[in-house]
C-alpha cells in the first residue's frame, strides 16, 4: 500500500515475513531528502561501531581477566603464610564453588546439558584443580617473579592446544609473533635461573598443559552458555572432592591465621578463581581463544609489579626489555589474522 505525503515524499508501507508493518522511503520530493541520506549514513556508521563493540568489550574482558590472573601469585605467596600449599588449594576451591553454587542459585541457572559436562570436567581439571595446585607447589620453591615468567608460556601452550582442539589454523604472522613472545618469556627465564630449569619449573610446565586444556574447553564452551556458568558449573563439579579434601588436609596441615594469609585466600578464591575466570571466559567467547590467549603475553609482567608493590621481591633489570618485546608481540598477535 502506498501513501503519498504531500509536503516531502512518498513512502512505501510493506509487510514483513512477521506480519509486521514497516515503511520504505521510495522517493523524495524535497530538499529534505538529503538529510535522510546523512540520516543513512550516520546510521551505517552507528551499525559499523555497533558490530565493533562486541569484539572491543571482549579485548576488554579478557584484559581483565589477565589484571586478576596477575594477582594470583602474590596472593597464594601471602595464602601459604597461613595455610599448607594442599589446604590452601583445597580450601580456595571449596569458598570459590560455594560463591559459584551461590550466584548459579539466585540465577535459577538450570543444569548444563549432558553433553557439555564431558568439557565441565576438563576446566575442573585444568582451571580449578590442576594449575592452583602445581603453582603452589612450585612457590614453595620458586620466587613469584621467576614463577610469572615461567607461566608466560601459557598464551602460547593454549594457542596450540586451542588450534589442535577446534581444528582453526592462525595465520603464519600470528604464530611467528605468538613464538616470538614465548622466546623472549622463555629467554627471560633462562637468564633469571642460571640457565637450568629447578623441581619449581617443573610443577610450572606441568601448570601450563593441564591450564592451557582447562583454557581451550572453557574458551569453546563460553560460546554455548554464559562464561560465568562455565566457571561456575565447573566450581559446582569440583564442590563434594573439594570439601572433603579441606577437611582432610586441614587436619594434617598447621594454619597460623594472620591479615595476609587471609587476604591471599580471599583473592584467590573469589578474585583469581571466580572473578578473573568469569571475566576471562566472556573475553574469549568475543574475541576467539588465539587472540585472547595472547593478551596473557602481560601477564607475567603485571605480576613482577605486583611481586616488588606488595611482596618487595627485587625487579629483575631485565624486566624493561622483556616488557617492551612482549607487548610488541601483544600488539602483532591482536591484529594479525585468526
Amino acid at each position: 500500500m502506498r501513501t503519498q505525503n504531500s509536503a516531502t515524499s512518498r513512502t512505501t508501507i510493506a509487510v514483513t515475513a512477521t506480519g509486521s508493518p514497516r515503511a520504505e522511503i521510495v522517493g523524495t520530493a524535497s530538499p529534505t531528502g538529503s538529510a535522510g541520506a546523512s540520516e543513512a549514513r550516520a546510521g551505517s556508521a552507528t551499525e559499523v561501531r555497533a558490530a565493533a563493540d562486541p569484539r572491543t568489550r571482549g579485548t576488554l574482558l579478557a584484559g581483565l581477566g589477565v589484571v586478576s590472573f596477575s594477582l594470583t601469585f602474590p596472593s597464594t605467596v601471602w595464602g601459604l603464610e597461613s595455610f599448607g600449599p594442599w589446604s590452601l588449594v583445597a580450601v580456595r576451591s571449596t569458598l570459590a564453588a560455594l560463591i559459584a553454587g551461590a550466584f548459579l542459585l539466585a540465577g535459577r541457572v538450570p543444569l548444563p546439558e549432558r553433553r557439555h559436562w564431558a568439557g565441565l570436567a576438563v576446566v575442573a581439571c585444568g582451571v580449578v584443580i590442576g594449575f592452583p595446585l602445581l603453582t603452589t607447589l612450585a612457590l614453595q620453591t620458586s620466587t613469584t617473579s621467576h614463577a610469572a615468567v615461567v607461566v608466560g608460556l601459557l598464551p602460547l601452550t593454549t594457542a596450540t592446544i586451542a588450534a589442535a582442539r577446534t581444528g582453526r589454523r592462525p595465520s603464519r604472522t600470528f604464530w611467528i609473533a605468538a613464538v616470538s613472545g614465548a622466546v623472549v618469556v622463555l629467554g627471560f627465564t633462562l637468564q633469571q635461573s642460571g640457565g637450568s630449569f629447578s623441581t619449581g619449573d617443573l610443577y610450572l610446565f606441568g601448570a601450563l598443559l593441564v591450564c592451557a586444556a582447562g583454557y581451550t574447553e572453557g574458551g569453546r564452551l563460553a560460546a554455548l552458555m554464559p562464561g560465568w556458568q562455565v566457571i561456575g558449573w565447573a566450581l559446582v563439579l569440583c564442590l563434594p572432592l573439594m570439601v572433603v579434601a579441606s577437611v582432610v588436609t586441614l587436619s594434617i596441615e598447621p594454619v597460623h591465621l594472620n591479615a595476609h594469609g587471609v587476604i591471599g585466600l580471599v583473592w584467590v578464591a573469589a578474585g583469581s578463581t571466580f572473578f578473573g575466570l568469569y571475566v576471562w571466559y566472556r573475553g574469549m567467547a568475543a574475541i576467539g581463544i588465539p587472540k585472547a590467549s595472547q593478551l596473557q603475553l602481560a601477564q607475567p609482567l603485571l605480576t613482577l609489579f605486583w611481586s616488588v608493590f606488595l611482596l618487595g621481591e627485587s625487579l629483575p633489570l631485565a624486566a624493561p626489555v622483556a616488557a617492551v618485546a612482549v607487548l610488541v608481540c601483544i600488539a602483532v598477535t591482536q591484529r594479525a589474522k585468526s
